[in-house]
């Protein structure tokens, strides 16, 4: 696993987004996974002024993203569909047809048929991960037994209360996701974590314990091949990490 520590959020947004940049300029057909949520943000800006500024092409690229909320229609303003046309896709010249998140409404199971097939025929290049205060990776919450496949997760109070920001309410905030299993993220050809602010176990755990442990899900990157995290000067210095 290959840890860059940045000087800051912008540093670390430029950082990943040069991970990015060098897979669609040598790849430019091949299929990114993507993540939502405040760490990404950055790096979809920045992904968006090369393209305007420096002729970064999407035309060819496809994408699947790692989750998506039961209940949250893809025009609801907190749905991960939404997050990522305004976030990146509205400011690229990706073919939106070529844009799979999962849909939260309808018949649930049918629609997780649908993301398996998606999974099961796609290659992913390079799977973006955030990764949660309690070390989720997409929804995949800490447990006993973490799953291969995509599957209906329901959230733990922590996840809610984490993302409760977003929302009115607690209560607004949808209880249940459609998710990735760690088995689909495991299977990308490589994996790339951005992680700051207010992370210090889930980094600890993934970082300075030599643990793999179903209970912090981010630790399983430490098995993956080709795995980079970008992790901001900040956070390194709270949890004691030296390169």
């Amino acid at each position: 696993m290959k840890i860059i520590v940045a000087n800051d959020p912008e540093d670390a947004a430029r950082k990943a987004a040069d991970l990015i940049e060098s897979v669609v300029r040598e790849e430019p057909d091949c299929t990114l996974g993507l993540a939502t949520g405040s760490s990404p943000v950055g790096m979809y800006r920045e992904l968006a002024r090369r393209h305007k500024e420096e002729d970064l092409d999407f035309s060819g690229i496809s994408s699947v993203n790692l989750d998506e909320y039961v209940g949250l229609d893809g025009t609801h303003e907190q749905s991960y569909r939404y997050f990522m046309n305004d976030n990146l896709f509205d400011h690229i010249n990706i073919d939106k047809e070529k844009t799979y998140v999962a849909k939260g409404t309808g018949d649930i199971e049918a629609n997780l048929k649908e993301f398996n097939e998606i999974l099961d025929k796609t290659d992913i290049r390079i799977q973006v991960l955030g990764v949660g205060p309690d070390g989720h990776l997409g929804f995949n919450e800490p447990g006993d037994t973490l799953y291969d496949k995509a599957h209906e997760e329901t959230l733990d109070d922590s996840t809610i209360e984490a993302n409760k920001r977003f929302f009115a309410t607690k209560e607004d905030v949808p209880t249940k996701a459609l998710t990735m299993g760690m088995g689909n993220i495991m299977r990308a050809q490589s994996l790339l974590m951005i992680i700051g602010g207010n992370k210090e176990e889930a980094a600890r755990r993934l970082l300075i314990e030599d643990k793999i442990d179903p209970r912090c899900p981010a630790t399983f990157m430490r098995m993956h091949r080709d795995a980079t995290v970008i992790i901001e000067k900040e956070l390194a210095d709270k949890i004691g990490y030296t390169p």
